[in-house]
């Protein structure tokens, strides 16, 4: 059995001043066929779980295509994804015949001229294959679900874990459906629901954590090969943003159907009611005040996960006001400002500005005579069985405050990101980050208390007020009753 594998994947927030090349690929991962590395990024897990199976069984062979991701952000342009696409394409042009193709996508990847890239790249690509090979993705659930998508594909799996620590398994479930779809011993077939809402749906917290068990003990039943929950994407102005449930069952499409409307009446349930408390910035600066151990403030709107620049300044600025120390910052993105620190050198002192330039809601810039504690070429920290990277990183201080500044904008994941720079975050009494969830695995068990903080801005964070132009259908909250319209 041939299979081939590569993948394509950004997020992109098409509010976001944050636009995207193809040197936002370059710069955050592109392994071209054969120069993947052994550990796997967030989306191009298949690639690695192809490799897994081949190892242990001789009748596998995997043709590996390019692997690309770029950090989230906005409008990808046109030419870097045909690009990127064609450059796939013509490798499974180039690996023909094969049995099964294996992609790694996010799912909410948008391009000038094309509002769904996902479903114009996997409609390609069974204009190649023909209606007999088998073609099956891995979505990230803060995607978007679409007729094309689900009309080119025969199995798409989405993570079941805000936060995604289970990309891997998802990956591995992908290939041993595909594989067993090839052998005929399953008929995979695809069920989905919408279910007319978007909210933040983070599974380490009720009423999702038990949401996503039930899912996981429905997909022991006869017939019910794979259960995703597509969250959706709310800065993404696309036709079809929303949630979705998606069932995949052995050709059992009427199980699915009703199963899928279930599942996805029952999610409908949840809306509003998903969220951990979310404090305002003077609410959690006196709840942190407060603690005896260590506080971790997740500045969730200020997200580069969700495609903004996370140089953000508004929460920081209310950390020097009160006169705060002891407190540790990863990260705030601004190149220019590392440029400067690598020039000076560590241990210098220097005049600096940084934070607050992407654009008018994210704060004003900070001025400071600074330390340059420490540099950092190509710093890294840790997400799951993945390595994130920083870019060029600069340690500065002042004023009891320690600020990490990032070249490659990503969000804060794990605690490791401070201990590249020589940080021992359960030392400091305050540590702010940048984050909607992905890190509460990592900075949980270090924390005393973790506080959600609501800075209001800069992500487009309320559906009712972000003024979508292309979406096609009512959903809540924008709409109250979404289902009697």
């Amino acid at each position: 059995m041939r299979i081939f594998t590569a993948s394509l994947a950004t997020e992109t927030n098409t509010f976001s001043p944050m636009y995207t090349d193809v040197h936002s690929f370059y710069q955050s991962f592109y392994a071209p066929p054969g120069q993947h590395p052994d550990t796997p990024t967030l989306c191009s897990a298949p690639l690695i779980a192809c490799r897994e199976y081949a190892s242990s069984n001789a009748s596998i062979e995997v043709i590996e295509g390019s692997c690309s991701w770029a950090e989230p952000g906005g409008l990808l342009n046109r030419q870097s994804y045909e690009q990127l696409r064609d450059e796939i394409l013509l490798q499974l042009r180039q690996a023909m015949p094969v049995q099964a193709v294996l992609l790694g996508l996010h799912g909410a990847m948008v391009a000038q001229g094309y509002d769904d890239c996902e479903g114009d790249l996997l409609t390609r690509v069974r204009e190649i294959t023909g209606p007999d090979v088998f073609i099956g993705a891995t979505l990230d659930p803060h995607s978007h679900l679409t007729p094309d998508r689900l009309k080119a594909s025969d199995v798409l799996i989405a993570f079941k874990e805000f936060p995604h620590l289970d990309f891997m398994q998802c990956a591995r479930d992908l290939v041993r459906l595909a594989v067993a779809a090839v052998q005929r011993e399953v008929k995979p077939s695809m069920s989905s629901f919408d279910c007319r809402m978007i909210d933040v749906l983070p599974t380490s917290h009720e009423p999702m954590k038990s949401f996503i068990t039930k899912i996981r003990q429905l997909e022991q039943q006869p017939s019910v090969l794979s259960i995703s929950v597509i969250h959706g994407f709310m800065a993404g102005d696309v036709p079809y943003m929303g949630t979705q449930l998606l069932v995949v069952t052995d050709n059992k499409p009427e199980l699915g159907q009703q199963l899928a409307k279930q599942l996805g009446l029952e999610l409908f349930s949840f809306r509003g009611r998903t969220l951990p408390r979310f404090d305002s910035i003077e609410t959690a600066l006196t709840l942190a005040v407060q603690s005896k151990g260590t506080t971790v403030l997740a500045d969730v709107w200020d997200n580069p996960g969700g495609g903004v620049a996370g140089d953000g300044t508004l929460i920081l600025q209310q950390i020097l006001a009160r006169k705060l120390t002891n407190v540790a910052v990863g990260t705030i993105w601004d190149p220019m400002a590392v440029k400067l620190c690598f020039a000076a050198g560590e241990g210098a002192r220097i005049s600096l500005r940084f934070g607050g330039k992407s654009c008018a809601t994210a704060g004003e810039p900070i001025d400071k005579v600074v330390q340059v504690v420490r540099l950092k070429a190509n710093a890294e920290q840790q997400f799951a069985d993945s390595s994130v990277p920083m870019g060029d990183c600069a340690l500065i201080k002042f004023d009891g405050i320690d600020v990490i500044l990032n070249t490659n904008r990503c969000q804060s994941f794990d605690p490791s990101l401070f201990r590249a720079l020589g940080i021992a975050p359960e030392e400091r009494s305050l540590l702010l980050i940048k984050s909607t969830n992905h890190f509460y695995q990592g900075f949980a068990p270090l924390a005393a208390q973790v506080l959600y903080v609501d800075a209001g801005a800069p992500y487009p964070s309320d559906p009712k007020r972000n003024g979508y132009r292309h979406l096609t259908r009512p959903i809540w909250p924008i709409v109250e009753e979404p289902f009697a319209l």
